[in-house]
């Protein structure tokens, strides 16, 4: 099985999000797919087939496949067009959430997303015990959103992962307004065994809405500031969000299974 790495976010490597990629012509087993991302051990490993005009695509962290994730699908995108598809111009992908495309704009990657419909919850003390400080304000979708008072509160956080592994909500964000960009944020997933998220796509489907919204305009530049950190451009369209950026490869590979019977192929 062909496997990329590709640093998602970025147009260097060692920053943005690792994600890996394999692109196959048929499904594996379920099981052979999250052996693989638990011994990738990065947050999202995508696997992609070709289906119709398109390719489905799926997600797997070490703890579990997830519905959704932007980065990872960047990463797919990005593979796709430099190996498989060199002349397209736009991708279709069939996920758990839907029908998703990609474009090229010039150097950038530019996917189309639905928008989170984040409703405002009460700010508890549990956030805050789980935080180190009191969040201003907390939506909630798929995912749990907390406002912090300022961009050097989302940078400085220090937060305790068995106190946010008990929030609700499958991630848990943080954000501020940014000042140098639109927004800042963190990101951080101890249900799925990962500590924190270096770049996420998919929660950026909350935050840019919300930004947006707070500063009357439709495009938001994003800075998710983890060790790594990484930039996203997002633009509103509706009930939809494009979520646009780079992208670099780190490495190629061949995965080995064939010497693995226990994994038979599922369909």
């Amino acid at each position: 099985m062909k496997q990329y790495m590709v640093d998602a976010f970025t147009d260097k490597v060692f920053h943005g999000n690792p994600a890996a990629v394999c692109v196959m012509d048929k499904w594996p087993a379920d099981a052979l797919m999250q052996s693989i991302a638990i011994e990738n051990n990065l947050s999202e490993t995508a696997f992609a087939v070709p289906e119709r005009d398109g390719y489905r695509l799926r997600w797997f962290t070490p703890g579990g496949e997830i519905d959704f994730c932007g980065h990872a699908t960047l990463g797919t995108s990005f593979t796709l067009f430099r190996f498989y598809c060199k002349d397209a111009d736009t991708l279709r992908f069939y996920t758990q959430v839907g029908e998703l495309t990609v474009t090229r704009r010039g150097e950038l990657l530019e996917m189309d997303f639905p928008a989170y419909t984040a409703k405002p919850v009460p700010v508890t003390d549990e956030m805050e015990a789980a935080l180190g400080v009191r969040p201003i304000e907390a939506f909630f979708d798929r995912d749990l959103l907390l406002v912090l008072d300022s961009e050097e509160a989302v940078r400085s956080l220090k937060p305790d992962m068995d106190k946010l592994a008990r929030l609700d909500g499958l991630l848990t964000a943080v954000t501020a307004r940014g000042s140098k960009s639109d927004s800042v944020s963190r990101c951080f997933a101890p249900k799925l065994n990962v500590l924190e998220d270096p770049v996420t796509g998919s929660t950026h489907c909350m935050i840019a809405p919300l930004w947006a919204r707070r500063l009357g305009k439709a495009e938001i530049k994003a800075y998710q500031a983890s060790k790594r950190g990484g930039t996203l451009y997002c633009t509103m369209d509706g009930n939809r969000v494009r979520i646009a950026g780079k992208a670099v490869l780190f490495a190629e590979a061949e995965v080995h299974i064939d010497k693995l019977p226990q994994y038979i192929t599922e369909n």
